[in-house]
């Protein structure tokens, strides 16, 4: 499945064009390479997505076309939250 689409229907990004944008700006790396929207997330592979002052890290467990708001946690487990302290 593809980057953006992935972090589209988990939930993690809410647009699909915002997931693009970020990806294509070098912010997200799957398994500590840089990816592009168009790079393939497989079960398994951590994403390091980078946000302003936040880093989020999670793992991809499933692989779903659309789901469910409800369902849409269960894509992924998140292993480390940081956030930059502003001054």
């Amino acid at each position: 499945m593809r980057l953006d689409k992935f972090l589209k229907v988990s939930r993690i990004i809410k647009r699909r064009t915002v997931a693009k944008e970020i990806a294509d700006k070098g912010r997200i790396t799957i398994n500590g390479k840089v990816a592009k929207s168009s790079t393939d997330v497989s079960v398994g592979d951590t994403l390091v997505i980078n946000f302003g002052n936040k880093t989020l890290t999670v793992r991809a467990d499933d692989l779903v076309e659309t789901t469910k708001k409800n369902d849409a946690a269960d894509m992924y487990t998140v292993l480390k939250e940081n956030y930059k302290e502003t001054f």
